[in-house]
């Protein structure tokens, strides 16, 4: 299986991801345009991370993402489902505690951790709906919730633009730096079919988050969405 389905079976994910782990950091870098640094950064500032806190880093991959929390002192979990991606990250960042897990069945007790984040690995997920509970059940009282995701750009005309590079330019970059390129055509189909942001904003709410809200970042093409647990 070299590309999984838009059904998401979580084993041909994980095997998909598992494939593409030893260039996935360059490659997001250079079909983002560069933007995904920027992206990152967001993330960075909306968890707020602190010495003493525990943060969950869902779908954390090489645990790229979880490097600024890990900076501001806070104590990082950086989990996937692709053993791979947790392979390639052990390499990197030896002394951090990578974890296998299922979005949907999350490896953690209840009320565990001050954040829960993840960064374009929600809509990998097979059922939103049940990650956004688990989330919300591993997260302690008072603690909150941060997802950056691909979304819908909010001008008509541009969205029509970024559509027609989803499809078109990505298969070709990704096949310049990845060792799996049709990887990045499933990934770029799933952009294509995710919620908009107050679809993906409702489902929070459904799931038991309070106090959502969003911002678009890169004109809606990224969008961070938070909320609390209450």
């Amino acid at each position: 299986m070299t590309r999984a389905s838009l059904e998401k079976q979580p084993h041909e994910v994980a095997s998909m991801f598992d494939g593409v782990a030893a260039n996935y950091d360059l490659t997001n870098d250079v079909i983002s345009l560069g933007q995904a640094r920027l992206w990152r950064k967001a993330v960075a500032a909306a968890v707020d991370a602190r010495p003493a806190q525990k943060i969950l880093d869902l779908a954390a991959g090489t645990a790229t993402s979880s490097q600024p929390f890990v900076q501001a002192g806070a104590y990082v979990v950086p989990c996937d489902f692709s053993l791979g991606m947790l392979k390639v990250g052990k390499e990197r960042h030896p002394w951090m505690p990578f974890t296998a897990g299922d979005g949907m069945k999350l490896p953690f007790k209840d009320e565990t951790f001050d954040t829960v984040t993840i960064s374009f690995g929600l809509r990998n997920i097979q059922d939103t709906e049940v990650a956004l509970r688990e989330l919300y059940r591993v997260t302690k009282p008072g603690g909150r919730v941060v997802i950056c995701e691909f979304s819908q750009p909010t001008w008509t005309p541009f969205r029509t633009v970024y559509t027609e590079y989803l499809m078109r330019a990505i298969p070709p970059a990704a096949r310049a730096v990845s060792s799996n390129p049709d990887a990045y055509v499933y990934l770029a189909e799933s952009i294509r079919d995710w919620p908009d942001q107050p679809a993906l904003a409702a489902l929070l709410q459904k799931a038991g988050w309070s106090k959502v809200a969003w911002r678009n970042l890169t004109g809606g093409v990224v969008a961070l969405h938070r909320a609390t647990r209450a």
